[in-house]
């Protein structure tokens, strides 16, 4: 058995504990104490000692276009911009994208990501997630606004996943967006979905994207249009993205609703009833134009919210304290509880990873993020507040008490 002691141990299952300390057995958590600990542990000093941050959405294999793509006034002009720049490829080639994933990789598990969740078209984060023994849930997604033949679309994306499993790096065939994926397409994906992975949807990111949603019109019809995929049969479902998911039959329980910015009340409590989860990227919804997420609404709705960081196109790091940061900004009602919640239990749900991650208690796995605090919070709210409010990465450490 080893132990650490910590001035703070915030659980996020339970009270934050003052003079804490937690030891593991086998790679677990044995006991969350106070006082007298056991013989032999390890005092960490002046830190907060919380649960592996849970980073629910990112696009790994975009980051080698970091401060390449500048914040746009509206997210058609971003994915235009974006989409050049991909198109154009990078002067390295593969060597340099796979090199900015791996390098990706080591900014997440530095600022205290334990758990994450990895939007991919190619699957090229799967080899550096695996190498760098960071837990994720990949999201294969694909795309097809008019496609010949959707079945062969997911039967073919089944076996790239499947490849990829054996990595044993939990995948899930995902549709992009319902600007990007036909009808037929989500009701393909969601007919041959099987569990654990969730499936995942970017969803009501856009003013655009809800003026196509709503007339079937707008920049991204244009956008379409100019692609050479728009098609005369598609109807536009109205102003309730959620319920067109639900007609679909992609809106299942733990179905994750990525983005959400126009999001409703009455959506809201769809999600809620359906037992989906919002995944809230606020920093890069206001980068790409998309406008800033209703986050009070979001909490007062009762879903359940995670929180993802996105692309380095859309912020400038992937550090999940950067976002918490973010969101006390915008959302200064909300209990800085809640967003802790929503960085560790939530997000580790959300992912599938609910027996390993998500709380300091018996039973979890034993790595935890360190936070250096000042000596002057001695009150359980301030520690919260602290940690929400910008935390350097300088500041952070993973603890790890799973070697045997």
């Amino acid at each position: 058995m080893t132990a650490v002691a910590a001035r703070w141990v915030l659980p996020v299952s339970s009270a934050p504990v003052a003079g804490g300390w937690v030891s593991a057995a086998h790679g677990r958590v044995a006991t969350v104490g106070r006082g007298p600990a056991p013989a032999e542990t390890r005092d960490l000093g002046d830190v907060v000692l919380l649960p592996g941050l849970v980073n629910a959405h990112t696009h790994l294999e975009l980051s080698w276009m970091a401060g390449r793509v500048p914040p746009q006034p509206s997210m058609d002009a971003w994915i235009r911009t974006m989409m050049g720049i991909r198109r154009a490829g990078p002067a390295g080639g593969d060597a340099e994208i796979t090199a900015a994933i791996q390098d990706a990789v080591a900014s997440l598990i530095s600022t205290g990501t334990v758990l994450v969740g990895d939007v991919s078209n190619s699957l090229a984060s799967v080899p550096a997630l695996a190498a760098a023994g960071l837990d994720a849930t990949v999201f294969h997604e694909i795309l097809g606004f008019n496609p010949l033949d959707p079945a062969a679309l997911v039967r073919d994306a089944h076996a790239r996943v499947g490849d990829a499993s054996r990595r044993h790096v939990p995948c899930s065939v995902v549709a992009h967006a319902p600007y990007s994926t036909s009808p037929a397409l989500f009701r393909e994906i969601a007919a041959r979905h099987e569990g654990p992975a969730p499936l995942a949807v970017h969803l009501a990111e856009s003013n655009e994207e809800m003026e196509f949603l709503r007339t079937g019109e707008g920049p991204i019809r244009e956008m379409l249009e100019s692609l050479g995929v728009w098609t005369g049969s598609w109807t536009p479902p109205g102003s309730h993205p959620v319920r067109y998911l639900r007609d679909l039959g992609y809106l299942q329980p733990g179905t994750l609703l990525v983005h959400g910015v126009h999001l409703t009340t009455d959506d809201l409590e769809d999600v809620r009833a359906a037992g989906a989860v919002v995944v809230t990227c606020p920093r890069s919804n206001v980068w790409v134009g998309g406008g800033v997420p209703p986050l009070a609404r979001f909490y007062a709705s009762g879903v359940d919210v995670a929180i993802g960081t996105d692309s380095l196109t859309s912020v400038d790091s992937l550090s999940l304290f950067d976002e918490l940061a973010a969101m006390r900004r915008l959302a200064p009602e909300v209990d800085a509880a809640r967003l802790l919640e929503s960085a560790t239990r939530v997000g580790a749900a959300a992912l599938g990873y609910t027996r390993d991650y998500g709380a300091i208690s018996t039973g979890k796995l034993a790595t935890f993020v360190a936070v250096q605090v000042p000596a002057g919070l001695t009150r359980a709210r301030d520690v919260e507040e602290y940690l929400v409010s910008g935390v350097p990465a300088s500041a952070v450490s993973l603890v790890n008490l799973t070697a045997p």
